[in-house]
């Protein structure tokens, strides 16, 4: 069943793949933007709006729209420059989601996806303890608390008003154009550069861009969906050596990685007031999608090595040009 879709974030890492996906599943798109497209493929309609904030108006973009997926937020940042970075958070993050939420009712919305992050659940796990969607949250930081903030006030206003609410908290996400750290690795992977992570013992679950897209529109529309919360993953969880050595194949590549030990890399991060970078690096975060794969009957179409497949080819495309 075909629908008309209001996405915002359509220009977004997360966002792209949404697109690409709705308009080859027959959708009708309005992509929610701040800037001009330059890339957007012609079929969609686009809609500009300045801030995402409580006081944007949508009215006149929402008109004829069934379904909002909004992936637009205030995104983590690991080295944050806002001398107070949750009232930054809380502006877009809450009172933008919950302002649009509100609009989207009065035009007759029926269901609105929300991307919301498993920061809500916390910063990590014990290995073997994963997380699931109906934990008590457990945020540890101003963009997780606000992303709990926004789920807590869309459960609310679908309690009051019947809208229709689907909130999909997703694990690190990976996938052709990805940036940041995970980009990092691969760069150094592919010059050959010796790694100090051949001893790494965690367990984290990744979610590649396909697979969150995909469960993004099986939740458009799945009758089990509405008022759920879903986390997704690929399904498949490694350990940080383990990944590193797959992306070394993937890039065509040895893998170079010493075995340091995971307590002299946290001590050394500890020191460098790199916590943050070494608890994702060594610590665990899993994530158990059981809930998610028999509520919607849904698994992650592609495999993790089919996806650093994708990944490594995007990368390897773009630094040769």
């Amino acid at each position: 069943m075909s629908h008309n879709v209001l996405l915002t974030g359509a220009s977004g890492f997360v966002g792209k793949a949404i697109l690409e996906l709705l308009l080859v599943r027959g959708h009708a798109v309005v992509a929610a933007l701040r800037q001009e497209p330059t890339d957007l493929n012609p079929l969609v309609k686009v809609a500009r709006f300045d801030e995402l904030d409580g006081s944007t108006d949508w009215r006149n973009i929402l008109g004829g729209v069934d379904i909002v997926i909004h992936s637009a937020a205030r995104v983590h940042v690991m080295n944050e420059t806002d001398t107070d970075p949750l009232t930054a958070f809380r502006k877009v993050n809450v009172n933008g989601t919950l302002n649009l939420a509100r609009q989207a009712v009065e035009a007759g919305v029926k269901r609105f996806v929300f991307i919301s992050s498993i920061k809500v659940n916390g910063e990590g796990t014990p290995k073997g303890q994963p997380y699931l969607a109906d934990d008590v949250p457990a945020p540890g930081d101003p963009y997780g608390i606000s992303k709990m903030e926004a789920e807590a006030g869309l459960r609310a206003l679908a309690k009051e008003t019947g809208l229709e609410v689907v909130i999909i908290r997703p694990v690190l996400v990976y996938g052709p154009g990805v940036k940041a750290n995970f980009r990092a690795m691969m760069h150094w992977l592919d010059k050959g550069v010796p790694l100090p992570f051949g001893a790494i013992e965690n367990r984290r679950s990744l979610v590649a861009l396909a697979n969150l897209a995909d469960l993004v529109l099986t939740c458009v529309d799945h009758p089990a969906a509405a008022n759920q919360t879903f986390l997704v993953s690929d399904g498949e969880d490694i350990s940080t050596s383990d990944l590193l050595r797959r992306m070394a194949g993937a890039l065509g590549r040895p893998a170079y990685l010493l075995p340091v030990p995971s307590v002299l890399l946290q001590w050394g991060a500890k020191l460098l007031g790199k916590q943050s970078l070494s608890q994702r690096l060594c610590g665990s975060l899993q994530v158990d999608i059981k809930k998610t794969c028999s509520l919607l009957n849904w698994k992650p179409p592609v495999s993790v090595d089919e996806a650093l497949g994708l990944t490594a080819r995007d990368y390897k495309e773009k630094t040769t040009k």
